[in-house]
């Protein structure tokens, strides 16, 4: 571990050269992702220079042990413990900050959220899960700025396309992707027979010009006009746009604005995580969180968590967790299978590096 942090000591002080040489001041790519780099490391810098010090006075107090002075030999023998209690804590927290951290982790986060199977009940789940989003994104701090959305006549959602812009919203929200089951008693249901329905939610982080760069040449702009509710202007003048990136084929469309700069920006923001997701896909190749296994068919046979309203339970299948709190959480108290989904996870990774 010692050999693990000199080395990240290094190469923090080789970023710390790196940022205040010219060159990188002038490259925008370099300067920011050594910036990104070098604040990663941080904690780590911070809680390993703790340790030293603290290595420094278990040594110091236990050369004091055969002390001469019967009185420095008490009062040595009495700290000691508690510094190498407190040395041995940091220990175990260096070995979790140690451990290979999720580059996208600070990142704000684009979601995606869409109704499977289930018809208008579907729609009507995915409108809660967006509440419930933007509820925990409002606890945290975070911004939600609505990108997309394709509206169903009973107030839910078809699809919701959103950004969460907050420091570490992608490290809290990426386990959010996969299927979400509902079971619940449609208001529409005069049997009060339970109904089981699906929505697709996918996770992925919001990628800037600095990750991904994209070629004027390479994207296709088509206006059309837009349709649904939206203001006085929304069907009479050209605002919606389509972006198609022509050498993917990925195609993103946004027509919630009135301007069409704006829905223009809103496009290829989607498009540029999607585009960074897509490159990461490819690097990771084996990884199984891609975004189309995340996202699966929307079948409900495919689940990570289920929302059971009449036993007001939420299930997490990944980990089986059980919280009976589905009211709270669906009014944006997330972290409690936030945290535990975290916390899991960071114990696997550990695990796996002591393998």
């Amino acid at each position: 571990m010692l050999d693990k942090l000199e080395d990240v000591e290094r190469r923090y002080h080789d970023l710390e050269t790196m940022l205040v040489d010219p060159a990188v001041i002038a490259n925008r790519k370099e300067f920011v992702r050594a910036s990104r780099e070098r604040a990663a490391m941080e904690e780590v810098i911070a809680r390993y220079r703790d340790w030293k010090k603290l290595a420094a006075e278990e040594k110091e107090l236990a050369g004091l042990l055969g002390d001469a002075d019967a009185d420095v030999r008490e009062m040595a023998g009495s700290e000691l413990p508690q510094v190498r209690e407190r040395k041995e804590a940091l220990e175990e927290t260096l070995k979790v900050l140690l451990v290979p951290r999720d580059p996208n982790d600070d990142k704000s986060v684009i979601l995606e959220i869409r109704a499977g199977t289930g018809g208008d009940e579907a729609g009507l789940f995915a409108a809660d899960l967006f509440r419930m989003y933007t509820r925990y994104a409002e606890t945290r701090g975070w911004r939600v700025d609505l990108l997309s959305s394709s509206a169903t006549g009973l107030g839910g959602y078809k699809e919701v396309i959103a950004s969460i812009e907050g420091s570490g919203a992608f490290s809290r929200l990426k386990y959010e992707g996969g299927v979400h089951r509902v079971q619940r008693v449609p208001a529409t249901e005069a049997s009060g027979r339970i109904h089981t329905s699906a929505v697709t939610v996918a996770v992925m982080p919001e990628a800037d010009e600095v990750d991904v760069e994209i070629d004027d040449k390479d994207l296709r702009i088509d206006v059309f006009r837009s349709s649904g509710p939206g203001g006085q202007s929304v069907n009479t003048t050209d605002s919606a746009v389509r972006v198609t990136h022509l050498p993917t084929g990925l195609v993103v469309s946004c027509q919630d604005e009135k301007s069409q700069h704006k829905n223009k920006a809103k496009a290829l923001k989607i498009l540029r995580a999607r585009l960074l997701e897509r490159a990461e896909e490819e690097q990771r190749a084996a990884v199984a969180a891609n975004r189309k296994s995340m996202v699966g068919s929307g079948d409900r046979s495919e689940r990570i968590r289920t929302y059971n309203f009449p036993q007001n339970r939420i299930t997490d299948h990944r980990i089986n967790l059980t919280v009976h709190a589905l009211d709270r959480v669906l009014d944006g108290e997330l972290e409690a299978v936030v945290t535990p989904l975290v916390t899991w996870h960071q114990a696997e990774a550990l695990k796996a590096e002591r393998a």
